[in-house]
């Protein structure tokens, strides 16, 4: 088991899933402003660079897997022009998602479910391009859920991660520390009102697979070609293989 899968944002025992769900359900109103505050706005550039890698295989048929509030979705479908399902464990984020693609007038293009991506319905082979953005630490099983975006994916399609990771180099690493394991679970609980959310995410960064330990586990799940990028010191990586 992976160190970031025995993480979970509250003390219940209940598994890593239904407290995930709970966590998004409960801070979801506050998300996007909480997303953007967190990464000073830079996270919106990070899905740019992500988005123009999935390009590279012109997909008609995308799957976002844990969707959330939809952003990557809608900026997905607008420079790809593709057909979008999100799938996303909870609802609250999912009905974010839908009210900023109806406002868009998008809801032909785009479509949210919720679902576990641990135990998606999506047939075989059923998509061009898997997309997660900053989800995988969240997952309670990370090698089934990349086997399960393997099994959906079409042959010679692409998985895109885009996650959150920890600075190699140890100055940079102890102001992002201070911000990460202080500031944010501060300034998070004071705009969520959910103190142990805001606690859980900057750990759960730390001690989700980063660099190489993360590509071997795509690989492990059948990718092949597996890359990744470090963008902004280090502070976000996107990982990419092909089925």
């Amino acid at each position: 088991m992976n160190k970031v899968e025995q993480i979970k944002p509250y003390s219940e025992s209940d598994g890593k899933t239904e407290q995930v769900q709970a966590m998004f359900d409960a801070i979801a109103p506050a998300y996007d402003f909480m997303n953007r505050a967190m990464t000073l706005g830079i996270d919106k550039w990070w899905r740019k660079v992500a988005r123009k890698k999935v390009a590279a295989v012109a997909p008609k048929q995308l799957l976002d897997v844990a969707t959330g509030t939809g952003d990557f979705a809608i900026q997905l479908h607008n420079h790809l022009h593709c057909q979008v399902k999100g799938i996303d464990l909870s609802d609250g984020m999912l009905e974010v998602a839908r009210k900023k693609v109806a406002e868009k007038g998008l809801q032909q293009h785009i479509s949210f479910e919720q679902a576990d991506c641990l135990k998606m319905q999506f047939a075989d082979a059923s998509f061009d391009a898997v997309t997660v953005a900053f989800g995988v630490r969240n997952f309670e099983h990370i090698d089934r859920g990349y086997e399960q975006m393997y099994r959906v994916l079409k042959p010679g399609g692409m998985l895109c991660v885009l996650e959150l990771s920890t600075p190699q180099n140890r100055f940079i690493r102890f102001f992002y520390d201070l911000y990460a394991l202080h500031i944010i679970p501060f300034v998070g609980s004071l705009k969520s009102g959910d103190k142990s959310a805001y606690r859980y995410l900057p750990e759960s960064i730390a001690a989700v697979p980063q660099g190489e330990q993360m590509l071997d586990i795509m690989r492990a799940a059948g990718f092949r070609d597996c890359q990744v990028k470090r963008l902004t010191l280090g502070v976000c990586s996107i990982y990419t293989g092909i089925k």
